[in-house]
């Protein structure tokens, strides 16, 4: 135990001797997130709609009153051709036009119904499902409207016997930020420690101070320990700051255990880390681990759950997500800050990460060559 405390010495003045590591460590996490949980969303609140009229009834004008109140629409464009409105899609000037028949009025009220052309760009596949829906939303109150103006209820508008009252638990405004910054101090936490911890390796095989280590009587497995260690201890402090960044900036709430979730964040660390200094035994060069650590990057992320739902994935990716340290943690997170839930809700998803943070580091000490 001695001898690893010795170590763990070592590495945090080595660590801090680096004049920009040192200052990274504090300010990559303000700036992380102080950029991307505020600007990382799926909301759509700017739907640029280009409308043609051809009837210019009480009706039609009525309803692109509605989708002007909205806090989604904005009408840019209007006109009364057709080719004009495609060129303005196919230009990117809009992002859905709308089309009113001639006779959209005029079967309203005689109580036949009236049918509108929606084209979207679907470019983004997400974006026009969202405005599309959006859309519904707005027609759907307009037909409400129309139909309550009738003596006798429309059968096309007849209003709905089943009334539905909706309540969103655990983020009753559906804040963007609540959802997104339990993640985002994922990806933080994993950048920090995967990386400075890699290249702490490998710059010291480079610069050759490891063969001094080597030929010391310390074991494989204390050198490991000595590596993660100042890395864990740094990435945990990160979290503490951006919880605290958080809290004050973006006003998430936390309604679980504190310490449930610093145990959970813990194991995910000694399983990037042990993953990190794996990849290193087998680097030369500090250029050799960020090309093999950014491919486990971009993977981790970018399946992580973070931007798509992962019951969305086929069935393939699911399979390779359950070595992804990442999908546990987000999930952990996001239960643990805005749910309150407790280690029994979380036990699954911790017991897998303790089994992967367990693999991750055995291989490190397996791989871990010492050369006198």
């Amino acid at each position: 135990m001695r001898t690893i405390l010795y170590f763990i010495r070592k590495e945090f003045i080595q660590i801090f001797r680096d004049k920009f590591i040192s200052k990274a460590i504090f300010a990559v996490p303000l700036i992380h997130l102080l950029i991307l949980v505020p600007a990382v969303t799926f909301e759509i609140k700017n739907v640029n709609l280009c409308v043609i009229d051809r009837d210019m009834s009480a009706d039609s004008r009525k309803l692109v009153s509605q989708l002007q109140a909205s806090t989604f629409f904005k009408i840019k464009y209007s006109t009364f051709s057709e080719k004009e409105a495609n060129a303005l899609l196919q230009e990117d000037r809009c992002d859905m036009v709308l089309q009113f028949p001639l006779n959209f009025g005029e079967n309203l009220g005689v109580g036949e119904p009236s049918k509108v052309m929606v084209s979207i760009n679907a470019i983004n596949a997400t974006t026009a499902q969202l405005s599309l829906a959006y859309l519904n939303g707005v027609i759907q109150n307009f037909n409400m409207n129309i139909a309550s103006q009738h003596a006798v209820p429309l059968v096309s508008f007849s209003k709905p016997q089943i009334s539905i009252t909706s309540r969103h638990w655990y983020n009753e405004m559906l804040n963007y930020s609540y959802f997104m910054l339990p993640g985002i101090l994922a990806i933080l936490v994993t950048v920090i420690g995967f990386l400075l911890a890699g290249l702490n390796f490998v710059k010291e095989k480079e610069s050759g101070t490891i063969e001094q280590i080597n030929v010391t009587p310390i074991k494989k497995h204390q050198f490991i320990i000595a590596k993660m260690f100042p890395f864990l201890i740094i990435s945990l402090f990160d979290l503490v700051l951006g919880l605290l960044i958080g809290r004050i900036v973006f006003g998430v709430p936390f309604q679980g255990s504190i310490g449930l979730l610093f145990f959970c964040s813990a194991i995910f660390l000694i399983a990037v880390l042990g993953l990190a200094l794996f990849i290193s035994t087998y680097s030369s060069t500090q250029q050799q681990f960020m090309f093999v650590a950014f491919f486990f990057m971009v993977v981790f992320i970018l399946m992580s759950g973070i931007f798509t739902p992962l019951e969305s994935m086929p069935q393939w990716a699911q399979k390779i997500n359950l070595v992804n340290p990442m999908v546990y943690l987000i999930r952990i997170n996001r239960m643990v800050m805005l749910k309150g839930s407790s280690f029994h809700n979380i036990s699954h998803d911790l017991y897998a990460l303790a089994a992967i943070a367990t693999s991750f580091t055995f291989f490190a000490v397996k791989r871990y060559r010492k050369t006198g």
